[in-house]
This record gives C-alpha cells, sequence and structure tokens, in this order.
C-alpha cells in the first residue's frame, strides 16, 4: 500500500529546493542585471559628450563665474544701500559706533558717479570674461576631438575584432583540411600541429582585440557620462564623404588663424591687460561719490545735554570728493607693472599665430598623406583577398601546398590590420584638421 505522507526527509529536500529557487529568482535580477546596448554613431556620441562631459561641464562654470565678475565690477555705479542700528546707551558724550553717531536705526547709501579706475576695471574684467567664453569653446573642441578619435580607435577595434573571428574560422576549416590530408596520408602529423597553433594563435589574438575593444568601449563611456548599466556599440562611421575640408594650406592657414580659440583668448587677455594699464593710471584723477545717510536718534544717548538742539530724524545728501596727492611714485609702479603684462600677452600672441599657421600647413600635408595610404592598403587588401581566394581553390585541387595556404592567410591578416590603421588614420587626420580650422562641431552635426 502507497503511503500518502512522504517522508520526512524528503519533504524537507522539497522544502529547501523551493526556498533556494525561491531565493535565487529573488536575487538574480539584483546580481546580474542586464546592461542596456546604445548604438551610437560618431556625431551622437560627440553632441551628447558636449552636453554631459565633465570637463565642458566645468569649463561653462569658470564661464558663469567670469559673468559674475563682471556684474560685481559693475555694480558700485549703481546704487548701493545698507541699513541696520547703531543702537546703544550713552554715559556722558555719546560718542561713534563703528564710524556714525548712536541711533535707533541707520541706513546708507552710495554710488560711483566718476571713477575712472573702477570703470577700466570692470572693461577689463568683461575682457577676461570673453578669454573665459574662448576657453569654453576650446575645451568643447577638445573634448569633441578626443571622444572621435576614441570613437574611431574603438570602432577600428570592433573590425577587427569581427575580421580576427573570421580568421579562426578560416584556420579551423585548414585545421579540419589538414586532418583528412593526415588521415589520408597525404600530409605528416607535423602539419596537424602546425594548423592547431596557427588555431591557437588566432584565438589569442582574439582575445587580445576584444580585450582593447573593451577598454575603448569604457572610454568613451567616460568621456559620455554613461553609467555601468549601459553598454555602447559602434556604428559603422563614413567621414570622407562628409567633412568639407580647406581646397590648399592658405586656405587652411586663413581659417585656423581666423577660428583659433586661443588666439581669440590671448586677445581677449590682451584687451584686458590694456584696460588694467589704463586703470592703474585711472588712479590719478580724483573720484567722486554720491553717498546718503539717514539716522533715527534716541533722547537717551544725551545729545540735548551737549548739543543746542536735537531732532529725531537726520538726513544728508552729497557728494564724496577724492583726489590722490603724492601717489605718483606708486600708480608709475603699478602702471609699469601691467605694460610688462601686456607686453607679455604679445609676444604669447605672435608666438601662437605663428604656431597655429605651423600645424595647419603640417595638418593639411597629413591629411594627404593619410589619404594616399589609405587608398594603397585598400589595393594591397584587395590583393591579398583575390590571391588567397586563388590559393584556396588551388589547395582544394592538392596543387599548393599548406605552407603557402597559410602565408597568404597571414598576408590577408596582416593587410587588414593595415588597412583598419590607414582608415582610423585618415580620420583622424581630418578631425585634426577641421579641429584647427574651427570647423569640427559643425562638421559633425
Amino acid at each position: 500500500m502507497n503511503n500518502p505522507n512522504p517522508p520526512r526527509a524528503h519533504r524537507s529536500s522539497l522544502l529547501t529546493f523551493a526556498f533556494c529557487l525561491l531565493t535565487f529568482a529573488f536575487l538574480f535580477p539584483r546580481l546580474a542585471p542586464a546592461a542596456e546596448i546604445l548604438p551610437l554613431t560618431l556625431q551622437q556620441a560627440v553632441h551628447l559628450a558636449l552636453q554631459q562631459n565633465p570637463d565642458v561641464l566645468l569649463a561653462r562654470l569658470d564661464e558663469a563665474k567670469a559673468r559674475h565678475a563682471v556684474r560685481e565690477a559693475r555694480a558700485p555705479f549703481f546704487p548701493q544701500l545698507a541699513a541696520g542700528s547703531g543702537l546703544a546707551y550713552s554715559s556722558g558724550f555719546p560718542l561713534s559706533i563703528e564710524g556714525a553717531a548712536p541711533s535707533i536705526f541707520q541706513a546708507q547709501g552710495s554710488q560711483f558717479l566718476f571713477n575712472r579706475s573702477q570703470s577700466f576695471r570692470a572693461k577689463e574684467t568683461s575682457e577676461m570674461a570673453a578669454a573665459s567664453a574662448h576657453s569654453t569653446a576650446a575645451k568643447a573642441e577638445e573634448v569633441a576631438f578626443r571622444v572621435a578619435s576614441t570613437y574611431l580607435d574603438f570602432e577600428r577595434a570592433t573590425r577587427a575584432v569581427a575580421a580576427a573571428r573570421a580568421q579562426i574560422e578560416l584556420a579551423q576549416r585548414l585545421e579540419r583540411l589538414v586532418d583528412e590530408r593526415v588521415q589520408a596520408g597525404r600530409e605528416i602529423p607535423l602539419e596537424l600541429t602546425r594548423a592547431r597553433l596557427n588555431t591557437a594563435r588566432a584565438r589569442a589574438a582574439l582575445r587580445q582585440l576584444e580585450a582593447q575593444a573593451e577598454l575603448l568601449e569604457q572610454t568613451v563611456r567616460a568621456d559620455l557620462a554613461l553609467g555601468d548599466d549601459v553598454r555602447v556599440a559602434s556604428v559603422e562611421t563614413q567621414l570622407a564623404a562628409q567633412l568639407a575640408l580647406p581646397e590648399n594650406q592658405d586656405a587652411a592657414v586663413a581659417a585656423a588663424l581666423a577660428a583659433s580659440r586661443e588666439i581669440q583668448r590671448l586677445e581677449s587677455i590682451r584687451r584686458a591687460k590694456q584696460f588694467q594699464v589704463r586703470a592703474e593710471e585711472g588712479a590719478r584723477w580724483p573720484r567722486v561719490d554720491l553717498v546718503a545717510q539717514y539716522a533715527l536718534l534716541g533722547r537717551f544717548n544725551n545729545y540735548e545735554d551737549f548739543f543746542r538742539s536735537f531732532r529725531r530724524h537726520n538726513g544728508q545728501l552729497g557728494l564724496s570728493v577724492q583726489v590722490p596727492l603724492f601717489a605718483g611714485r606708486q600708480i608709475a609702479a603699478r602702471v609699469s607693472q601691467a605694460e610688462s603684462e601686456v607686453s607679455q600677452t604679445s609676444l604669447r600672441l605672435a608666438a601662437a599665430r605663428a604656431g597655429v599657421a605651423l600645424e595647419s600647413r603640417r595638418l593639411f600635408r597629413q591629411v594627404e598623406q593619410a589619404d594616399s595610404a589609405r587608398e594603397i592598403a585598400r589595393l594591397d587588401l584587395d590583393l591579398a583577398r583575390e590571391s588567397l581566394s586563388v590559393l584556396l581553390a588551388r589547395f582544394d585541387e592538392g596543387r599548393v601546398s599548406l605552407r603557402e595556404i597559410e602565408q597568404a592567410r597571414l598576408i590577408e591578416s596582416q593587410n587588414w590590420e593595415a588597412y583598419f590603421d590607414a582608415q582610423t588614420a585618415a580620420s583622424k587626420a581630418r578631425l585634426s584638421l577641421l579641429r584647427q580650422t574651427g570647423t569640427l562641431e559643425a562638421s559633425l552635426r
């Protein structure tokens, strides 16, 4: 007769299994979350980097600080008002509280009417804000170029991984063919060992390329400020047809000089230093301020005991005029220091212009050389692929040795690598020239 109740040990095993199953089902989604695959083109990656890259965001914050400094420098030319109290009890003659008579309530106002030094200080700060804006634009161009360059390396690594996998398939095919020939007595066992070695080398090369591609993908994610729950997938990029390059070297130099953020930054700094000179010179001029003051006085400060009359409400409105005397030596020293900074900035500006012109010519030649190298690499690859196809057909007919096949396969693999490198180098050369001429962001929209 069957026992309707299972044994206690059996029930315990079932409960343990059920508990483990539920625990695994509950924890597995948290322990191994599926990463989202985000396909991105080069243009999309650059656009995303310009929106959320930390370096760009920090540069924009510095620019905002510079704009606020301009407002601070101009603020004294607008009415300034402060209100408070100088409440105190006086015993004897009413003394002053922070330079003012003791009062229940007091208010003070001021405004610069004529301050030549501060006027040029405000203009100097405005030019420094413009220099900060040029620095922000330069940082954005730097990040765009860095992301685009890394993306091209990532795309090249992805293609190399695909080519390495194809090489493994070919190596395995050759290994099977050699095995069949060894079994038939048409090849010695040594050839089979060599074929297995080639397959193992192909697998090792694939693992190395996959590790490189993974590192580049992580670099792209870091530049785009993406989390670990997002994986980036590259999309094939064709830059040659969409990037408009200058017609010749002179056009490249002219465009680079007109668009150079470094030159514009130095020009703004030089103008700022020139305003600094005039601000130091303006210290020789008189200063005129509009001043106003109101005070509500109390009888408990003994004003009636020491003054003929007492009024609770008191106010004054007038001008404060300050004329500098015997300050020429100090002012002249500051002016000389500011003029030295103008000269230094002018020298840096001249050197920057010469460097931009020279770099533009070098990059233009580099683009021409990279295009030639890419075309040669493509022709070499076509020749290697056709040669390998012919040799494989002859090998099936027994008219070609295995070593010739291996040599042709090695040549094809090397030519694939050379073509990928040449293609990436040509694209990077174009990006470098576009960055130099200030058209990189517009070209990648």
